[in-house]
């Protein structure tokens, strides 16, 4: 469920979307400019938060996109599996199976601190804090 609406035209690098059910992380947003018939049209390239693929979408400025909810929390490392870890909330004290984002993978291990995002009820490790 969306936390909020956002128009397309006032997107900015950086800002996260829905796109096709999936959340995204915008990374470029084209407008153009109005023409003789209608509004000016926006040309967005998203990345996926969790699956990392490109996305792009043609959507009219005045388009209104969803804007998902992405908490951003620290955790523990307890415990290593192949693509998921089990890791401790440092403030709830909270266990839980975590996905491993492909870009931090070879730099984690057990005991270390990381940051992980809660995105939509889907949690993702996204850095190593320390």
């Amino acid at each position: 469920m969306p936390l909020k609406l956002m128009n397309a035209h006032d997107l900015k690098d950086g800002n996260f979307i829905i796109v096709d059910g999936v959340s995204c992380t915008v990374r470029s947003v084209e407008i153009s400019k109005t023409g003789k018939h209608g509004a000016s049209k926006c040309r967005i390239e998203a990345i996926g938060l969790i699956d990392d693929k490109k996305r792009v979408l043609i959507k009219p400025g005045d388009e209104r996109m969803e804007v998902p909810m992405v908490e951003k929390r620290r955790g523990q490392i307890l415990n290593l599996l192949e693509e998921k870890a089990s890791i401790m909330d440092v403030e709830s004290y909270e266990t839980m199976e975590v996905i491993i984002s492909p870009e931090v993978k070879d730099t984690i291990k057990e005991g270390s601190q990381v940051e992980y995002w809660d995105i939509e009820g889907i949690k993702v490790i996204k850095r190593v804090v320390g």
